[in-house]
Parts: structure tokens; C-alpha cells; sequence
């Protein structure tokens, strides 16, 4: 019986719990590589398939301009390469389509049969070549489990691709293959979350910078998650997604594998580069126009005493060795042009840090780059407890399209804006995301918000003088106060009476409880 989509959640959620079961010993991390790729497999097989299915019905129509009744003819179109590509689908050779592994679940061989599969893809797509997985027939999943790879396959088999409602548009393994990549993190503990940023935290940072058209790059890029929330945002505003370029480095093999699966599976083309952003800068010259990233929190032993002593990136100086947050500051700072802007987490260690950390952060204020800091809810990451912000740098405040804002930062204390999604899982919702953004693009001055106002505990636009007497300490708390539970304008004199008669007719009752009780202890002889 085949699974079929829906909006809610519960086939992702069906098949997670299914691929589990089937994960038997495996680590995590190395099933995490597998799964995906076997997703991502099912994904261009059935892509395939379809196209087929379509190139064959063509075929059979008259009015077509395929029609035509030679059988050798009708073969040469469905195996003609090229109406696969015009149409941005992937050719599989015949060994490579699912129903094949589908007939060979039980082979003892299936693993090989799906290295041999991978590697046929790649010769026949050369711009896939090495990311898909390989290793099938060394792996955990075909030694410790016979079961594991034939379970895998049956299960992935039977996703309806085609949604209920009959909507061409939504995006079904996309959906899935998102869900698995946050199951994954959250399954790896700290190691499984470097490679995923909440997807909410993601909306919000694009919502804030909204990348309509330019260069793009995430200099972290793990599974590519900026990436594809930038493409939804364009085209949900009506945007062209062909006015940006992506530009991206990932430290580690395998997840840059699952970030080219990703963006592959929804036809996002991107340079990302594998590489150690500090210490081997794989896109240096580049001049992005947004900058929109994740860096890891904290991170000690970056390589400080590996750089060299003129290295153009830390002209605020050069931070310590046990802390990269504000190399990574810089290295993005680096690589915007002169009019761009930077979205990017911080631990909220970064607003605070003194010493060297501080005399940088003094450097970037001064020279009027923080554009906005924002206080993030508790528990958002899947991996750490860590409390988190967003730092937004821009280059261009005095040349902004909307008004002149220079020397001025926005803070926003957001802490209280979460939605509770279990115990230890805290989200921003849609309301949330909106009121942020939208008080963002009020502060800007854009045509389609309101008027900008500070607001008592929530925020506060600051000039650069007022940040120099905090020691140029950006905690938005210092800045927009503290909202009063009961701030109804009464007037403090009468505020103080009202609260007085009411103490004092609550002692009036607690010495009347007393009286009473002591009454009743008498009455039983007490």
C-alpha cells in the first residue's frame, strides 16, 4: 500500500519512526549518510520515471510533435538523454532505477548493486560527480543487519510522490528529506547539529534580509538549509530565482554531499566548496551582496596561530584562540560588498565578550556595521542549550534605499516570542517571525511596514554614542528597558495607595483566618 503525503506531518513523521525501527546498531551518523542518499536516489528515480511515463504517452499522441508508430523510434526517444536533461531531470540507466533494487532487495550483493547504482548516475550526470554516497557494501546496514538496506528500499518504495490533493507543486520529498536532516541532528547530539540550523531561525533571518536578487553566500553551509529557505522566500514574493548565484564551503565531506543532494532535489545550482572557511578560504574575492549563515558556537582551537600576519580579513584585530565567533565576524564582514548585509547566529556570548573580543566589536560599531541585534528564545537548537542571537551587519546604512539610518543599531528583546513544541523544544512560529521581521523592516523605513516606534521591553533604536556609554555592549535588555506587567498609566502616587489597601485588607483576612483556626483548635480541646 503505498504511502501518500499530507500537510501535517504525519508521513514524514510515519517514515522516520519506520527507518528507525530499521537502523537496528548502525550509528546515527552513518545511517544518517545512507538514508539520505537512498532518498535521494528514489527522488531522481522517480523524477526519471515520470519523465518517461510522459515521453511515452507523447509518443502515442498524434497531435505530438514525439508521435509516431516505428517501436525503434519510440525506444530512441525515451532513451534520448537529451529530453531528460532539457527538462532538468536526471537519466538513470537501467540499473539505477528503483524498481530495479526493488526486484534485488534480497540479494545478499544489494549493497554493491547500490554503490555500482551511484557510481553508473554520476558517469551519466558529470555535475553529480562525487556527491552521491558510496560504501553501501561496507557499511554498518549490510553487516549488522540483513534486513536494514532491503527494509530501507521497500520502505522508500511505497512514498506516493503525487499528493492527495492532486497538487503538482508540493513538494513531498522535499518535505521528507527536511524532516530526516532535522531528525538527524537532533538524533547526532552536538556533532549532528553543526550541520542544521532550526528552520525557523532560517525563515526569520531570510524574512529580515530578503535576498531578492545578487550573490548569496553561507560560508558554514552545512546541509544548505539557507539556500533552499532563500529560493521559497523569492518565489513566495513572486521573485526570479534566476537573478541569484549561491556561493557556499562545508568542512566536511559528507555533509556537503547531503547539502548538493538538497539542493539538487529542488533544481538549485550552487558553487559549494568543501574546505575550512578561516583557515582555507575556497571563495576569496568574493564579494557577496548577502551573507546568510550559522557558524558553530564558541568554536575553540580555529586555527588562530595558522594565520597569517596580514591577513586582509581581521582588520579589528586578531581574537583568541579558545573563541571564533568573532573571526567568523570578520571573515564575513571580509566578504560583503559595500553595500551588503550579513544575517548570522551568535552565541549570546558575542554581545557581551570584553578584552579582545571587545576592542573588535568597538571596531565594528564604530565603523557603523551593526545594523541590528536580536535576542533569541531559549532551546531553539536542537543540540545545545546554549542561548543564541542574530547579529545583522550592513555595509550600506548611509546608501540604504529606504531612508539614511547611519550610526544607528536596533535591538530587539525576543526572548519571550516561542512557541513550546516539547519539553526541551522551544520555535518561533509564523506570528512571531512576522512581528520581527516586520519591526526590522519598520526600523529600515520600507514603504509597506508601519511607522517605527520603540517599544518598552521589546525595542529600541540606539544611537552610537548610547552603545559607547554600555562599553559597547549590544544585550538588547540594556537597551529597551523592562516592560511592566502592570503599566496601565496609573499614576504612582495612587498606584501605591491601591496597593497598600489591598495588603492591608489581606492581613486584615489572614488575621481573621487565624482567629478562626485557633477558635476551632479550642473547640476540640486543643
Amino acid at each position: 500500500m503505498a504511502i501518500t503525503g499530507n500537510s501535517n506531518g504525519e508521513l514524514e513523521k510515519k517514515l522516520w519512526e519506520t527507518a528507525e525501527k530499521l537502523r537496528g546498531p548502525v550509528d546515527p551518523s552513518e545511517y544518517k549518510d545512507f538514508a539520505l542518499g537512498l532518498l535521494f536516489l528514489k527522488s531522481m528515480s522517480d523524477s526519471f520515471e515520470a519523465r518517461r511515463y510522459e515521453l511515452n504517452e507523447k509518443t502515442r499522441d498524434s497531435e505530438s510533435r514525439y508521435y509516431t508508430e516505428d517501436e525503434q523510434e519510440r525506444e530512441y526517444i525515451l532513451t534520448d538523454k537529451d529530453e531528460y536533461k532539457r527538462e532538468n531531470v536526471f537519466y538513470l540507466p537501467e540499473e539505477a532505477r528503483w524498481q530495479y533494487f526493488v526486484e534485488n532487495a534480497t540479494d545478499p550483493q544489494i549493497g554493491k548493486k547500490i554503490d555500482d547504482a551511484m557510481r553508473a548516475i554520476e558517469d551519466e550526470n558529470p555535475r553529480l560527480k562525487g556527491i552521491l554516497p558510496k560504501g553501501y557494501s561496507r557499511s554498518s546496514l549490510s553487516s549488522n543487519s540483513s534486513d536494514a538496506l532491503e527494509g530501507l528500499i521497500n520502505l522508500f518504495a511505497d512514498i506516493e510522490m503525487e499528493a492527495e490533493n492532486g497538487d503538482q507543486d508540493e513538494d513531498i520529498f522535499g518535505r521528507i528529506y527536511e524532516y530526516f536532516i532535522k531528525q538527524f541532528a537532533m538524533e547526532g547530539g552536538q556533532k549532528g547539529g553543526e550541520f542544521y540550523t532550526p528552520k525557523s531561525v532560517v525563515e526569520l533571518m531570510v524574512e529580515i534580509l530578503e535576498p531578492y536578487e545578487g550573490r548569496i553566500f553561507d560560508p558554514f553551509s552545512g546541509s544548505g538549509g539557507m539556500f533552499v529557505q532563500s529560493q521559497k522566500f523569492i518565489e513566495s514574493h513572486g521573485g526570479d530565482t534566476d537573478k541569484i548565484s549561491i556561493y557556499g564551503q562545508e568542512v566536511k565531506e559528507s555533509t556537503l554531499q547531503i547539502s548538493k543532494m538538497n539542493l539538487y532535489l529542488r533544481g538549485i545550482d550552487g558553487n559549494i566548496k568543501q574546505g575550512d572557511s578561516i583557515l582555507n578560504d575556497q571563495h576569496k574575492g568574493l564579494e557577496a551582496d548577502y551573507i546568510i549563515t550559522n557558524p558553530p558556537f564558541n568554536m575553540s582551537e580555529w586555527g588562530k596561530d595558522s594565520i597569517a600576519d596580514d591577513d586582509p580579513r581581521f582588520n579589528y584585530g586578531m581574537p583568541p584562540s579558545n573563541n571564533a565567533n568573532y573571526a567568523f565576524i570578520q571573515h564575513m564582514i571580509h566578504h560583503l560588498n559595500d553595500t551588503g548585509m550579513a544575517a548570522t547566529v551568535m552565541a549570546n556570548g558575542a554581545m557581551s565578550a570584553q578584552s579582545t573580543e571587545g576592542e573588535i566589536r568597538e571596531g565594528i560599531i564604530e565603523d557603523d556595521l551593526l545594523d541590528v541585534v536580536i535576542a533569541l528564545p531559549k532551546e531553539l537548537f536542537y543540540t545545545t542549550s546554549i542561548p543564541a542571537c542574530l547579529f545583522i551587519l550592513s555595509k550600506g546604512k548611509d546608501s540604504d534605499q529606504y531612508r539614511d539610518r547611519s550610526g544607528e543599531t536596533l535591538f530587539i528583546e525576543a526572548t519571550d516570542l516561542y512557541e513550546s513544541v516539547s519539553r526541551t523544544q522551544n520555535e518561533l512560529n509564523e506570528d512571531h517571525i512576522r512581528k520581527i521581521a516586520n519591526t526590522v523592516r519598520a526600523y529600515r523605513g520600507e514603504k509597506t511596514a508601519d511607522e517605527y516606534k520603540d517599544e518598552l521591553g521589546y525595542c529600541k533604536v540606539a544611537e552610537q554614542s548610547e552603545i559607547a556609554d554600555n562599553r559597547h555592549i549590544v544585550t538588547p535588555g540594556r537597551y529597551v528597558g523592562v516592560k511592566s506587567n502592570d503599566d496601565n498609566g496609573e499614576p504612582f502616587e495612587q498606584k501605591m495607595e491601591r496597593i497598600s489597601a489591598e495588603l492591608r485588607e489581606e492581613f486584615q483576612k489572614s488575621d481573621e483566618l487565624q482567629d478562626a483556626i485557633e477558635k476551632s483548635l479550642q473547640e476540640v480541646g486543643f
